[in-house]
């Protein structure tokens, strides 16, 4: 057992780190192996691969790497977390650039990279890095308000953007501008940029709506199932009929034999219906109880930085699972949004580890913040004494045993 007193990385990491919070991740990633158990031996029957679980030993494969991710990111410092995505941020864009050009097509869209035999989606790994270097963006603007900060935020959000909507990946979009938003909110924004903002995206739908086919069918279908083929949606609704509350048992689904995509988009209808609607309760708690407590500790740090980049990073992870069994209950549009830490996916399960990694580093407590609340509070002393010599909170630790009253 490693001791408060030890002055090690490893012990240092250890007594500042929330492991309620880590633990709560790690519980979520073990929930994802079993859904993935369950989810995708049909899915591999229907390709044609003749290994069951196939998608299950990628799935393991890229767990082992995601949860080293997660635990090295986690000790970092913030500056150094910022210069790291200072280079994720540059490198992925361009990959993401390159999707147009050199990516496969897949349902109409070119989202993903096959790099050295892996399937890549740039996008995944840019979104967690573009949230730190706005949240950093919207700091200085309070701090430094000589720097154009906020321009440059929304010239980061259009550079990200517009390979997006290029490819398209409108869901990512929306993603990004949801989060963008909430840190331009906090960091204090006038209303008329809340107006000019809103209008900006209300139009951007719009045109979507009425210009993109693929954004058209699916709001129509959305609203009107007789409008077009509904099959994934209705089959994923079925799926919770069909579990119930306490669910039909592992491995006994059948629905899921039929469900398009039931190992990513919609594993948390094949969890309804093996485990029943009873484990989707327990896992909406988790997510909630990771977004709950992420903000809660966002909210007591003093450095502006660490405050808006761990609120950018747990609204992130929290917006996307919300999409996600939105989707799945029919509440929204289909749109192509994992399960964090649940869905397969090898570019998924690392980008969300290296934002879950940078989460928890920003929710360190800060060693030494105790004793400065402490000394900022007023003490009591003996009627008539007054203190020897005044403290200098920078010198605190000179004055381990306290000040010194004498008798006046």
């Amino acid at each position: 057992m490693m001791s408060r007193a030890d002055r090690t990385v490893l012990s240092e990491w250890w007594w500042t780190v929330d492991r309620l919070l880590l633990g709560s991740l790690l519980v979520l990633m073990m929930v994802g192996i079993v859904l993935c158990l369950a989810a995708s031996p049909p899915v591999a029957a229907r390709l044609g691969i003749n290994d069951p679980f196939h998608f299950v030993d990628r799935q393991i494969f890229f767990l082992l790497p995601a949860i080293g991710v997660l635990f090295g990111t986690s000790f970092l410092q913030p500056r150094t977390i910022r210069r790291i995505c200072v280079v994720v941020f540059a490198v992925f864009l361009v990959l993401l650039f390159a999707t147009l050009v050199i990516g496969p097509e897949v349902k109409g869209a070119r989202r993903w990279l096959n790099l050295a035999g892996i399937t890549v989606q740039p996008s995944e790994f840019l979104k967690p890095a573009f949230v730190v270097l706005a949240a950093w963006l919207f700091s200085e603007s309070g701090k430094r308000p000589e720097m154009p900060a906020q321009f440059l935020a929304v010239v980061l959000l259009g550079s990200v953007l517009l390979p997006l909507v290029m490819q398209p990946d409108f869901g990512q979009t929306t993603l990004i501008c949801l989060v963008w938003g909430a840190l331009f909110f906090l960091a204090g924004l006038r209303w008329i940029w809340m107006v000019g903002l809103g209008g900006v995206g209300a139009a951007g739908l719009f045109l979507a709506y009425k210009f993109v086919p693929h954004v058209t069918k699916r709001i129509d279908r959305f609203l009107d199932p007789a409008s077009g083929d509904t099959y994934q949606v209705d089959t994923a609704l079925e799926s919770f009929r069909h579990g119930g509350w306490l669910g039909q048992g592992p491995g006994e689904g059948t629905v899921k034999r039929i469900l398009p995509d039931g190992h990513t988009d919609f594993v948390f209808s094949v969890a309804a219906e093996e485990f029943g609607i009873i484990l989707c309760l327990i896992l909406l708690a988790l997510f909630a109880f990771i977004i709950l407590r992420s903000l809660n500790r966002a909210v007591k740090e003093q450095d502006p930085f660490s405050r808006f980049a761990a609120t950018g990073l747990a609204m992130l992870f929290g917006l996307q699972a919300c999409i996600n069994m939105a989707v799945n209950v029919h509440l929204m549009p289909a749109k192509g949004m994992t399960l964090p830490f649940i869905s397969y996916g090898g570019s998924s399960l690392i980008s969300i580890a290296f934002g879950m990694g940078m989460l928890l580093a920003f929710c360190r407590a800060k060693p030494g913040a105790s004793a400065m609340a402490a000394l900022s509070e007023p003490m009591s002393l003996p009627k008539g004494a007054v203190l020897a010599t005044p403290i200098d909170p920078t010198h605190a630790e000179d004055h381990a045993g306290g000040p010194t009253a004498v008798p006046a």
